[in-house]
């Protein structure tokens, strides 16, 4: 729960909308996301706000309000983003769209090490589920589903490193632009 209203509360969700500030800033060459004036960068990637955020941005009026703060940020161009409707919904005009995909075994692997760095305990098995779970909400939602855009290049990091994936995008930057 954030600002102890379970993501669940539609109408309590949408209620504080219009009190809420959300902004981002750029300090010694990293984003921060500000909410009210609070740092939370680091809460972002959180399994519980991980998974709130599925919940949440499947209410249409979350995701409205939501869209023109998002646009702002692109607005200046140069922006590298990622979301699962970035390229069909936020930024449907960027100039290269990417669908990264892998294996869900692979990803919780993944988040799990992630998470264990970060000093939070969890089990991988338990991971996986809130992943498949998030993957079948995000897919059958109507508003805004996951769904690769038209024109994004997709590629499956299931077998490669970071360094990997970065090569194959940049190939497909200097190509496009």
């Amino acid at each position: 729960m954030v600002s102890g209203i379970a993501p669940t509360d539609t109408a309590a969700v949408v209620s504080i909308l219009p009190t809420m500030r959300i902004r981002t800033e750029f300090t010694q060459g990293h984003m921060r996301v500000l909410v009210d004036d609070r740092d939370v960068t680091g809460e972002l990637r959180t399994p519980d706000i991980s998974a709130a955020a599925s919940i949440v941005s499947a209410i249409p009026a979350v995701r409205e309000w939501l869209l023109p703060i998002q646009r702002e940020v692109g607005a200046a161009g140069a922006v590298v983003a990622e979301g699962r409707d970035i390229g069909t919904k936020i930024f449907p005009d960027a100039d290269v769209k990417f669908f990264l995909e892998a294996d869900v075994d692979v990803r919780a692997a993944r988040r799990h090490r992630e998470l264990i760095a970060a000093g939070h305990g969890t089990h991988l098995e338990q991971i996986r589920r809130d992943l498949s779970g998030r993957d079948a909400r995000d897919q059958a939602r109507a508003l805004a589903p996951l769904v690769p855009a038209p024109d994004a290049v997709r590629i499956d990091t299931s077998k490669l490193d970071p360094d990997q994936v970065v090569d194959e995008m940049m190939a497909v930057i200097a190509a496009k632009l």
